[in-house]
């Protein structure tokens, strides 16, 4: 039981530490194309503005909330292999 206790604590350090890096990684590619898609149009205001609301209504999308799937996948995963080898 202890060892489970000491893989669980592992599994989730290393799947926190994936998911944040892939939510960096995921706004700063969605921060460049709000930027690239500014200097296409050739708008005018405040750029700074643009992209903020832009990133705002990236917090909610359905893209954000995939990005959980980094916890989910796993942990099936492995709840499936565990049933399938003790009781199946």
């Amino acid at each position: 039981m202890l060892g489970f206790l000491k893989l669980s604590a592992i599994g989730f350090v290393v799947l926190t530490v994936v998911y944040v890096c892939l939510s960096l990684y995921s706004r700063s590619v969605r921060r460049d194309k709000l930027e690239a898609q500014w200097d296409e149009e050739g708008m005018q205001g405040d750029r700074d503005a643009f992209v903020e609301a832009g990133l705002k209504d990236y917090d909610g999308s359905l893209r954000r909330k995939l990005i959980l799937g980094v916890y989910v996948v796993p942990i099936t995963l492995i709840a499936a292999i565990i049933y399938f080898t003790n009781f199946h």
